[in-house]
């Protein structure tokens, strides 16, 4: 992945370890207004111990025991030595300088620099002193000045000595320590091509002619797409599509392929960045991890540098794609002037389950081929071609809690067959997230006076011992749009009523959903892209972005809009994205109402 692990013949390898990692828990109630973080938990696992019972030699941390006659043996020996002295010498690989200077840097560093050429910049000093009388010449001069003078014009000079200094300190230490700009240059999502359209009917033969599906079972998907919120032009990859269909390896990594080239092809023809300019590559998806990585196939698709950096995310859930935003913003703050690739996705070719438990059909009607890929920067001349800079990040994981963390649970049916498992309990775990998400972002986003008015209302509602209803801040003065995962309809409609949002506020959400389905990670990023196509972003707007994912997970990003972005080219969904209808269904079309105009007791619970 990001590190390079270089076994050296001349001892045993280290054994692995595994590093096991429980993510921070934060659950707070809005309506209390009161934050509990649970602590994080790290359990590292001890070194693999030999069959003796005793750790082995050369392990982590272990110097090797000295060998003896009465235990090795002569030749054992000699063959120990033999392989401490193999060369790393190859005759038949060119030297790269570039590798050379890039190895001192970073072994020596600045500090270390400075530390080596102190006693340099001494020496020099001290036979200038020596050699020259100009020097000691002016030392003197000043030192008689200075005694000529009276007491407070040496506390003055002394003052303004003193002052220099701590304003030279001051502005070096906010130098160093203030955050870098964190920039969205650009970004693309997939549009897959018109053979790997999925109509409803479609994706009922479909089910139909595998034969894998009981008809209980088939009923209940068909009555599931009808009220899902999908519309009736969604992708499927190819695997899927096949008759019979071709649920493998290879079909996972086409479909992989296929996805990669359309997203960063895009990209990189929009902001002219050459492949090899990439000095950060972040790849998620959390259902399908080969090796090489899918980090590894970019790379290897537009032949990058070799120190570029590249981290692969899994099993993170449809939130994965803010996980990794977070993840750059850090990496960023530490690397400077560098470019960052993230590429977020979902692989549904070889995880389409096969059996009838209704809880892990929920998957195969809800999720659809699709991805995003984006590039972010801290280069400061970069900001006047980025469309947006990144304001804040909140991560928030509830993974503690049982109830959550098997909200949405990957396992096995009674036959055997793979799925993704998701509970009944999915809206109250994301209800429960959410408020610890919002309790930590309000404070970063809303103006003053919602927190007076919060504070207010959680007086009057202390002293009314909870007769009074819970304030709910207004996200409208803190948010110009909001790009909710479109996860399906229930998880749009609760965060609608509980946030207080209007139906144009869900309408990149609801719109998204329709056209192309539950696009897991990349999901929030085909609702930014709606947005643009409606010409509706304006500069110093805000954007919240907030997704879902198991373990369970609530992340938010914010970003504000660095300039005007007019309408694209690219033409915007149908008119029919704003209703629940299919278009080609000239009835329906006649008699349904907008989203923008219905009311909440026409639109149907998912459930």
């Amino acid at each position: 992945m990001s590190s390079i692990h270089d076994e050296s013949p001349s001892r045993p390898a280290a054994p692995p370890t595994t590093d096991t990692t429980s993510a921070t828990a934060a659950t707070a109630t809005v309506t209390a207004a009161t934050t509990a973080t649970a602590t994080a938990t790290t359990a590292t696992a001890a070194a693999t111990s030999s069959p003796s019972g005793g750790v082995r030699d050369g392990d982590a941390g272990v110097p090797p025991r000295s060998f003896s006659p009465s235990v090795a043996g002569a030749k054992e020996q000699e063959k120990v030595r033999d392989l401490r002295n193999v060369s790393y010498y190859y005759p038949h690989r060119k030297g790269d300088f570039n590798e050379v200077r890039a190895g001192y840097y970073h072994s020596l560093g600045i500090p270390s620099l400075v530390l080596y050429l102190a006693p340099v910049v001494l020496i020099v000093l001290t036979i200038l002193v020596k050699r020259s009388a100009v020097i000691p010449m002016l030392w003197r001069s000043v030192i008689a000045e200075l005694s000529k003078q009276h007491d407070e014009s040496i506390v003055a000079v002394v003052s303004f000595v003193v002052c220099f200094m701590t304003l030279v300190y001051l502005v070096t230490f906010y130098v160093a320590s203030r955050k870098e700009r964190i920039y969205l240059v650009d970004f693309a999502t997939f549009t897959p091509p018109p053979e790997l359209l999925v109509t409803r009917e479609h994706f009922v033969t479909i089910n139909e002619r595998t034969n894998w599906f009981s008809k209980e079972s088939m009923e209940f998907q068909k009555k599931l797409t009808e009220r899902a919120g999908l519309g009736n032009e969604t992708y499927l990859p190819a695997g899927i599509l096949a008759c019979p269909p071709e649920l493998n390896m290879n079909r996972s990594r086409e479909e992989a392929f296929q996805v990669i080239t359309g997203c960063c092809d895009e990209l990189f023809a929009k902001t002219g960045v050459n492949p090899t300019d990439i000095d950060i590559v972040i790849v998620n998806c959390s259902l399908f991890n080969p090796t090489p990585s899918l980090s590894a196939m970019i790379i290897n698709k537009y032949k990058m540098r070799k120190d570029v950096k590249n981290y692969n995310l899994s099993g993170m859930g449809c939130s994965a794609g803010l996980v990794s935003v977070d993840l750059a913003r850090d990496l960023l703050q530490i690397h400077h002037s560098k470019l960052c690739l993230i590429f977020s996705t979902e692989n549904i070719s070889e995880n389409w389950y096969r059996g009838d438990v209704k809880s892990m059909l929920l998957s195969n009607v809800l999720f659809r081929l699709g991805g995003a890929a984006l590039l972010l920067t801290n280069k400061f001349s970069w900001g006047f071609r980025s469309k947006y800079q990144l304001v804040t990040t909140v991560r928030v994981h509830a993974g503690a809690d049982d109830i959550s963390y098997r909200a949405i649970y990957q396992t096995i049916d009674e036959r055997g067959n793979k799925g993704v498992k998701i509970s009944r309990d999915l809206v109250k775990a994301v209800g429960n997230a959410l408020k610890s998400n919002i309790t930590i972002l309000a404070p970063q986003v809303l103006p003053y006076t919602e927190h007076i008015k919060y504070f207010y209302h959680a007086c009057l509602r202390k002293m009314s011992k909870g007769k009074r209803p819970v304030y709910t801040p207004n996200f409208h003065k803190a948010f110009q749009h909001f790009c909710i995962h479109a996860g399906g309809r229930a998880i749009i409609d609760g965060l609608e009523e509980n946030l207080k949002l209007t139906p144009e506020d869900v309408l990149p959400s609801r719109a998204t959903l329709y056209r192309y389905g539950n696009t897991s990670s990349s999901s929030v990023w085909y609702e930014l892209n709606y947005i643009e196509q409606k010409g509706a972003m304006k500069r110093g707007d805000k954007v919240w972005q907030i997704a879902f994912g198991s373990g369970l997970k609530c992340n938010s990003a914010v970003w504000r809009a660095l300039r005007t972005i007019k309408s694209q080219s690219l033409p915007p969904p149908p008119e029919s994205a704003c209703t629940l209808e299919p278009p080609n269904n000239t009835t329906a079309a006649t008699t349904t109402t907008p989203l923008t105009q219905r009311k909440p007791d026409q639109q149907n619970n998912t459930e």
